[in-house]
């Protein structure tokens, strides 16, 4: 099998687990770095791996535009191309419809895309999607589906969960590679019924795996926190749970405790690039006067690089006079952030104490260090 979940504890809805994929363990819950253009933005393979990543995601649309899937088939995949040798999951697309609507037009077919580099046409039909990441050789392929936005009206949104489940039967029928697993993805925004519908269809057709999309579109925070926990439970006990591009550590944690098992999100680097360190007490804004003679590192317990060797005065200086190592440190001690984050949800469920650690980990980031 291309794709194996074991599931080795649980606390209440919560659950740590093994995935294992031709190019190794995943334990969950997890993270993945978003490596869109099969790179995460200023951080090597090495880094990551030092940072404790184990899985990463690359994003169909990009890659089939530049530099093409067909180049990347023919260099010998996506996990030679990019230098990574660990798990790679790749999306299908769908999110771009939702982030690219200006330049897409939908029909039962698929998606034609107006490229938001040339203007020329890119076509994306359930079948289209699939042999794109076939030829990327990830180990993980997705769905086409198509993403509403939050304010989509309920004969849109009923429309979404129609195309999406019918596009999943076309994936399905058309993938072929025995050694990556195709997930499907449940839509159907905060209505539950929608989503106990979309999710009865997909269980159906017995997919190795299942994600819940449609979330982070432009609700509300407690809105998703409120149907999170029933959308989990629509889905296989037995089976990995995937809630895609939501990435704020407060989500993370409400969703882990609602069974998810794993997620991405571009915060950690994007936050990065843009002088901002997650912290376990509060975000720091390193462009900030308050950083200009602290001679502390971002966090004393972190053991990123640039907690070791670096304190937030020469960050902060980096990012004044626009030294591109600003960003890159910055993005590995975010990544090192979110993983060390998901050791210790992985630690809280396996000892019973997932609640203590909710509760102490919202008392605690009340407190911003840096206001």
């Amino acid at each position: 099998m291309a794709l194996s979940f074991q599931i080795e504890s649980h606390d209440g809805a919560a659950r740590c687990g093994r995935l294992l994929t031709p190019h190794g363990e995943v334990l969950t819950p997890c993270f993945m770095p978003v490596g869109t253009r099969a790179s995460v933005k200023g951080v090597t393979p090495e880094q990551l791996k030092a940072a404790g990543a184990t899985i990463l995601l690359a994003n169909t649309y990009h890659l089939a535009l530049r530099p093409g899937d067909e180049i990347i088939r023919d260099l010998g995949g996506l996990h030679q191309f990019m230098g990574w040798d660990g798990p790679i999951l790749t999306d299908s697309g769908g999110f771009q419809v939702f982030s690219l609507a200006d330049l897409r037009r939908i029909t039962d077919e698929g998606v034609i895309f107006r490229s938001h580099i040339d203007g020329q046409l890119l076509e994306l039909t359930p079948a289209k999607a699939v042999r794109i990441q076939e030829n990327l050789g990830s180990d993980i392929a997705m769905c086409l589906d198509e993403c509403p936005p939050a304010d989509a009206d309920t004969i849109k949104l009923r429309d979404a969960v129609r195309r999406t489940i019918v596009w999943a039967s076309q994936c399905r029928e058309a993938h072929r590679r025995a050694d990556q697993a195709l997930l499907a993805i449940v839509q159907g925004g905060l209505d539950l019924v929608l989503r106990q519908e979309c999710a009865e269809q997909m269980i159906r057709m017995d997919f190795p795996g299942y994600a819940l999309g449609g979330f982070s579109v432009g609700e509300k925070p407690e809105q998703m926190h409120a149907v999170l926990p029933q959308c989990a439970a629509f889905l296989p006990i037995n089976k990995p749970r995937y809630l895609m591009g939501v990435g704020r550590p407060e989500d993370i944690i409400i969703a882990v405790m609602a069974g998810i098992d794993m997620f991405d999100c571009v915060l950690p680097t994007r936050n990065g690039r843009n002088a901002s360190a997650f912290t376990r007490s509060g975000t720091l804004r390193l462009r900030n006067a308050s950083h200009r003679r602290d001679p502390r590192p971002l966090e004393d317990d972190c053991p990123c690089y640039a907690c070791r060797r670096f304190s937030r005065a020469y960050l902060h200086h980096l990012f004044q006079v626009d030294e591109m190592l600003g960003p890159t440190l910055l993005s590995i001690h975010n990544i090192t952030y979110y993983l060390r984050l998901m050791a210790a949800l992985r630690d809280a469920i396996q000892t019973q104490r997932l609640s203590s650690f909710r509760q102490d980990w919202f008392r605690d980031a009340v407190v911003s260090q840096d206001p």
